[in-house]
């Protein structure tokens, strides 16, 4: 029997979304410092948007809000997503450094948007 969400901390999309974070930050510090007001404050603030709006979205007692608070997670994640190409094209990083982030980028969005359906499917009757 899986266990009861009591808390945003006991969803595996918000625990992953950590991860990423996790992921992203050893690879933004390297970053130059020329890049410190660029790409790594863009990098930085949507990853952890991502995990920062799972749990907000959490915590309203409205499934719509927490929909919405999930579509701006899933677009902070594009973002992401992006900046990792770009750092990559720009030389910053190579393919093969930055592929395990990408891949956990990946994941969490497969979470989210399994995430956003779920809740968007009707309630079954009690």
């Amino acid at each position: 029997m899986a266990e009861p969400i009591l808390s945003y901390k006991d969803l595996r999309v918000w625990q992953e979304s950590v991860k990423l974070v996790e992921l992203v930050y050893p690879l933004a510090r390297r970053l130059p410092v020329s890049e410190r007001y660029g790409l790594y404050g863009q990098l930085t603030r949507a990853v952890i948007s991502v995990p920062a709006n799972i749990a907000e979205g959490h915590g309203s007692s409205h499934r719509r809000v927490f929909v919405n608070h999930l579509s701006i997670s899933k677009g902070s994640l594009m973002e992401v997503e992006t900046y990792l190409v770009l750092i990559v094209r720009l030389g910053f990083a190579r393919a093969d450094e930055v592929a395990p982030v990408e891949s956990q980028a990946r994941l969490v969005g497969k979470q989210v948007n399994a995430l956003i359906r779920s809740l968007r499917s009707p309630l079954p009757d009690p």
